[in-house]
């Protein structure tokens, strides 16, 4: 597996001026695409300063050694129980559904996704580097370029998967734009892109990265709304707002 560097969503257009002042809806895809995949370390160095992790491993969270000995079920058991009284997102993901992801990933490593807010929707963008998933919004990405940092990292960590099976994953984010809810909205999009057996639904990861300018944002609403992941959220939004 392939790992690349930590990396920063750079934008080196020659019209990034003009690029910046088009509504999110318009935008042109193709120089969008080139923008996010023009990147640096300074992903990395935005991210630390944040309060992110540098080099989180699994090790330094899991006594890998004291779980070889335990199932797949407990090991799930022990990470849940771990993580329940944390304000973070974590999961562990079956190997068939990491392996599908991750193959998935090498060739499309980037992607768009919809977070319900009171008024409609802010658009986030994940960029793999490695096992890593960071994510920022759209708008900060347009507004800041290369000076874009991370508001949400989702770590994944196989090393039990050819052992166990199991794939263990948790995350941090920056909380002064996110809050848990929110945070596992996006990542409960990762396995709704990625890891869909829906050639449709995985498809608009392959526009959006392989034929830019045919991609649409609402398609990412569309699909969002029609498998009902945002909906508890938008409703809870929409409580607190009366």
């Amino acid at each position: 597996m392939a790992v690349s560097d930590p990396a920063a969503f750079e934008s080196r257009l020659e019209k990034r001026s003009e690029f910046r002042k088009q509504p999110v809806g318009r935008s042109r895809q193709g120089d969008f695409i080139k923008c996010v995949e023009q990147k640096t370390d300074a992903l990395g160095k935005q991210s630390v300063k944040r309060g992110f992790t540098k080099d989180k491993t699994l090790s330094s969270i899991f006594n890998i050694e004291m779980v070889k000995e335990k199932t797949a079920e407990e090991i799930k058991q022990i990470w849940q129980q771990y993580f329940a009284a944390k304000d973070t997102v974590y999961a562990v993901i079956p190997a068939e559904k990491f392996d599908l992801i991750w193959n998935r990933a090498q060739s499309c490593p980037t992607f768009l996704c919809a977070l319900p807010r009171r008024e409609g929707y802010e658009f986030f963008v994940g960029q793999w580097t490695g096992t890593e998933l960071h994510f920022t919004a759209l708008i900060n990405i347009q507004t800041r370029g290369e000076a874009a940092a991370s508001q949400l990292i989702l770590y994944h960590y196989p090393e039990l998967k050819e052992e166990k099976g199991i794939v263990l994953m948790t995350a941090e984010m920056d909380s002064t734009f996110l809050n848990v809810a929110e945070a596992q909205c996006i990542a409960n999009q990762v396995q709704l892109f990625y890891a869909t057996d829906r050639k449709e639904t995985y498809g608009l990861v392959e526009t959006f990265n392989l034929r830019p300018n045919e991609f649409k944002y609402m398609s990412v609403i569309a699909e969002l709304e029609q498998s009902g992941l945002g909906a508890e959220l938008k409703c809870s939004q929409n409580q607190n707002k009366t």
